[in-house]
């Protein structure tokens, strides 16, 4: 029994140590002009958001159509629930001419890399 409880304090005490040694978030700057790009349905928006985020679907059918009015020049912050749509909707901003264009990966990582609350 002794035995059993030292293997689960060394295994609570290696993953303690290596959760402590994870690199913080990099802090992403949020201009006056930054605009936030919540990539999700409009349903997972509704849900809870960054605050001030404007919500543009990249799976939706006009996210193209919406793109093309928004200025390339502009500052953005994108973000999703993971990162996977943030990465692609900034893989297709940026062949579309976006120039300042920053993935925040996940809304967790972007409210801690931005300072920005999470609102609902």
């Amino acid at each position: 029994m002794k035995k059993i409880f030292a293997i689960i304090a060394i295994a609570l005490a290696a993953t303690f140590a290596l959760a402590a040694c994870a690199p913080a978030a990099d802090p992403i700057a949020v201009g006056e002009n930054t605009i936030i790009v919540d990539v999700r349905t409009p349903a997972e928006y509704n849900e809870g958001h960054l605050e001030g985020a404007v919500n543009i679907d990249v799976q939706a059918p006009d996210f193209l159509i919406i793109l093309g009015q928004l200025p390339t020049d502009g500052d953005y912050i994108v973000y999703c629930r993971s990162g996977n749509r943030s990465a692609q909707a900034v893989e297709i901003m940026t062949t579309k001419g976006f120039t300042n264009v920053t993935d925040a990966g996940g809304m967790d990582a972007a409210s801690a890399a931005t300072g920005l609350p999470i609102v609902k």
